[in-house]
């Protein structure tokens, strides 16, 4: 079969904007070669423009090929393949090196989709590829329900010894294939992330690769806890959680993994930790977040056994007080702690921060235990003074005076500091951070302000520019802002668009500066996008920043 029309049945017809794009440029092409140079006295204005248009394109033709390639590594699956309609020697060049195809985003509605998700019309033209194109190169690749067969997981087994992260998608399954001949499995991954469903048990499709699981260092087990968040428009009742998967069978299967993410998965309790406590010795990182029957009774057994365990992500979880206080942290090489919108209380965090070593992340928004008293044993012990990263986000009982004299004065830990967030009190003004900001030298994410001040009815007006300026002079390393303020709360100023240019100047390294949606926004936007930064100002309402991009295995936690 033609390579051509094997690469043409991967495209994702959705995409228009970048089909029209690839259309254009072929169409200008073949019209700008009929083009015949007799001078300019003989041209219009449109003739001049298209002459213009011709010659930066046939510059392209002088493009050695290890260039072309080099341009080509950087581009997305679906956006090769629009390539290969461009000419016959980019089609030669896209279909006969692998090692552009490196990463293949399958499912259409993943959080990879705006970077060149494909859509695969027939199984057979793909199983093709995987044997021809993608082979010895393909390292990543993640698979939706209808692609989760008995040939494609033997392909990939036997065509593709490299491959090292597999994402198998069972979110929207009704119904599984049959797996009775499921004999081979890829054999040296590294990372496998297992998408549940809320009905389909897995054990039979499992029971085919445990053996294969040997290699795994890290292992995702996603919910459907935000799948369900995001379908119920009632309050949630009460429901059976069926334990779709054998985490206990993984466990024993897999004796070298180093991170456990086990994200919203209902099921999920004590005794589930209490199995992996007993069999991943080399367990490093553990994240629970929003396993909301996990209660903290199998930590002592875990911080006993998973000597290595440095980083523990316990975000939303139900620990109980009790729990936490039965266990001796302080033999513990725990470094990385979130604890955000837990039950502790005042008396557990003074017991558990009496006992702890050092931090270098610590997460506790919406900690109403996290108090004054608190935060004054962290600093005497010295706990925060090799800290990273620190969010005190919408913690109620921590006043601003404690924050500020943290902040302004303790200038051994500020100094330090890579990220930081605090936002949600309504008693900030731009003297607070416009003070705090001199002594953040190495900051590189911050994320200020309180979102819906509106509801919670905040009379005081922000002089955006004051802290604008403080982090163009005394922030080079910032590369995430985010400002969480409504448009009614910013006062601008004639000037704020000189403010805007020393921010946009000055920090170089910004990717990322997230406002309301406003007035001030838009100003904020078109300044960056007439410098040629486009997408670095983005509105609140479409992204949201964190401050868990200072983890020590951020790479390895992201998933799906």
């Amino acid at each position: 079969m033609d390579n051509r029309q094997t690469l043409s049945m991967f495209a994702q017809g959705a995409n228009a904007h970048r089909s029209s794009r690839v259309s254009s440029t072929m169409t200008s092409m073949n019209e700008d070669q009929n083009l015949e140079i007799n001078g300019f006295n003989n041209f219009g204005q449109e003739d001049l423009h298209r002459q213009y248009r011709s010659s930066r394109l046939n510059c392209l033709r002088f493009l050695p090929d290890n260039i072309l390639l080099a341009v080509f590594s950087y581009l997305t699956p679906l956006d090769l393949i629009h390539c290969t309609h461009v000419c016959h020697r980019w089609h030669q060049l896209v279909s006969h090196h692998s090692n552009l195809w490196q990463r293949l985003y399958l499912r259409p509605d993943s959080s990879n989709g705006n970077a060149g998700a494909v859509h695969v019309r027939r199984l057979d033209i793909f199983l093709h590829a995987i044997a021809t194109r993608f082979n010895l190169s393909l390292l990543y690749i993640d698979l939706p329900i209808e692609l989760i067969t008995t040939e494609v997981l033997r392909e990939l087994a036997n065509r593709c010894p490299n491959l090292e992260y597999l994402t198998l998608d069972f979110s929207s399954a009704m119904q599984l294939h049959d797996f009775s001949d499921l004999n081979e499995f890829p054999c040296n991954l590294k990372r496998l992330c297992i998408c549940l469903s809320e009905v389909i048990f897995l054990e039979g499709f499992m029971r085919r690769i445990y053996s294969f699981l040997s290699s795994l260092h890290t292992l995702h087990i996603v919910g459907t806890l935000e799948k369900s968040s995001l379908t119920s428009t009632t309050v949630p009742e009460e429901t059976d959680n069926y334990e779709t998967i054998n985490i206990s069978k993984i466990k024993a299967n897999a004796p070298n993994l180093r991170i456990i993410n086990l994200y919203g998965v209902a099921f999920v309790d004590d005794n589930h930790i209490e199995a992996i406590a007993s069999g991943c010795i080399h367990l490093e990182c553990l994240a629970l977040n929003f396993c909301t029957k996990v209660t903290g009774t199998s930590f002592k057994n875990l911080m006993n056994r998973c000597r290595k365990l440095t980083c523990l992500l316990l975000q939303n979880t139900g620990i109980q007080d009790e729990p936490i206080m039965a266990v001796n942290w302080s033999t513990t090489q725990l470094t990385e702690l979130d604890i955000s919108s837990t039950d502790l209380n005042e008396r557990a965090l003074l017991h558990f921060f009496s006992l702890i070593p050092n931090l270098t992340y610590l997460a506790v928004p919406y900690c109403d235990g996290f108090t004054d008293e608190v935060l004054n044993l962290l600093i005497t012990r010295g706990i925060l003074n090799t800290c990273r990263a620190l969010d005190l986000s919408n913690t109620v009982n921590l006043s601003l005076e404690s924050v500020h004299r943290f902040l302004t004065s303790y200038t051994n830990i500020s100094n330090r500091l890579e990220a930081l967030s605090y936002t949600g009190n309504v008693g900030i003004n731009e003297q607070f951070w416009t003070d705090a900001i001199r002594f953040l030298r190495r900051i590189k994410i911050l994320i200020i302000g309180t979102a819906h001040s509106w509801f919670k009815q905040v009379t005081r007006r922000i002089h955006i520019d004051q802290i604008l300026e403080s982090c163009a002079v005394n922030c080079p390393h910032l590369r995430r802002l985010e400002i969480q303020w409504d448009p009614e709360t910013l006062r601008l100023s004639e000037n704020s668009s000189k403010f805007i240019d020393h921010l946009r100047i000055r920090c170089t390294h910004l990717t990322s500066f997230v406002l309301s949606d406003g007035p001030y926004y838009e100003g904020a936007k078109a300044n960056f996008e007439r410098a040629e930064r486009h997408g670095v100002v983005r509105t609140i309402t479409m992204y949201h920043t964190s401050i868990v991009g200072a983890l020590n295995f951020y790479n390895e936690l992201r998933f799906n």
